[in-house]
C-alpha cells in the first residue's frame, strides 16, 4: 500500500494543501498525532504562525518526534512558517521559539513587513519550465544558505525565497492559495524516490 503525505494540521492553511495534492491525485491526510506522522510517506509544514506552530507542536508532543523523523531523512516540504520551522536558524525567533531543522539555512520571520505588504509575483523555480505565480503572505526571506543547500528560487532582486537539501524543502509563499500544483507534484516526486 502506497502511504500517503501527511500535512501538520495544528495551525495554519493546512486544508489547501490536502486540496493541492487532491488536484494532482495525489493522497494527503491531516496529522496531529506521532502515529499519523509515522503512517505517512512524507510531510508538509504549511504557513500559519510559526511561533504558534512551535508551541502546539510541543503541547501535543510532536515537537522532538518531527525534528527526529526530519533528521532520519523523511521527506519534508515547509511553505512560509514552514520553512522558517525547516530552518536549522531563525534570525528574529521569539523567546522560545526552537526550529525543527531539516534545512542549513538562516531565515527571517515577516521580511516583507505585515498582511498589507503581502504581493504576487512570478518567479523562475528550478525543477519547473515555466514561470510560477507565486503569493507572499507576511513572508520570510532566506538570508544564509549553508554549502549542501540548493537554491530553488529568488525574486528579481536576488532574495531567496526557495531552498532544498536532499529530501527537504522550503519555499517563502504559498502555491496552495493560487492554484499552482507543480511545486506539490515535485514535492511528490521527492516522496516517491524516497520509498
Amino acid at each position: 500500500m502506497v502511504k500517503p503525505i501527511g500535512v501538520l494540521a495544528l495551525q495554519g492553511d493546512y486544508r489547501e494543501h490536502i486540496a493541492t495534492f487532491g488536484a494532482i491525485g495525489v493522497e494527503a491526510v491531516k496529522v496531529r498525532s506521532v502515529e499519523e506522522i509515522d503512517a505517512c510517506a512524507g510531510l508538509v509544514i504549511p504557513g500559519g504562525e510559526s511561533s504558534v506552530i512551535h508551541r502546539l507542536s510541543a503541547t501535543y508532543n510532536l515537537f522532538q518526534p518531527i525534528r527526529e523523523r526530519i533528521a532520519d531523512g523523511l521527506p519534508t516540504f515547509g511553505t512560509c512558517a514552514g520553512l522558517i520551522m525547516l530552518a536549522s536558524e531563525i534570525l528574529d525567533k521569539t523567546d522560545d521559539q526552537e526550529p525543527f531543522g531539516g534545512l542549513d539555512v538562516s531565515v527571517r520571520r515577516n521580511a516583507f513587513g505585515n498582511q498589507l505588504d503581502s504581493f504576487e509575483t512570478d518567479l523562475e523555480f528550478s525543477g519547473i519550465e515555466s514561470l510560477v505565480h507565486a503569493a507572499f503572505i507576511r513572508a520570510p526571506i532566506v538570508e544564509r544558505v549553508g554549502k549542501d543547500v540548493e537554491v530553488t528560487a529568488k525574486l528579481s532582486d536576488g532574495r531567496i525565497v526557495g531552498v532544498r537539501q536532499g529530501n527537504v524543502m522550503g519555499i517563502s509563499f504559498h502555491p496552495e492559495v493560487t492554484g499552482e500544483t507543480r511545486i506539490h507534484a515535485l514535492f511528490a516526486e521527492i516522496v516517491a524516490a524516497a520509498r
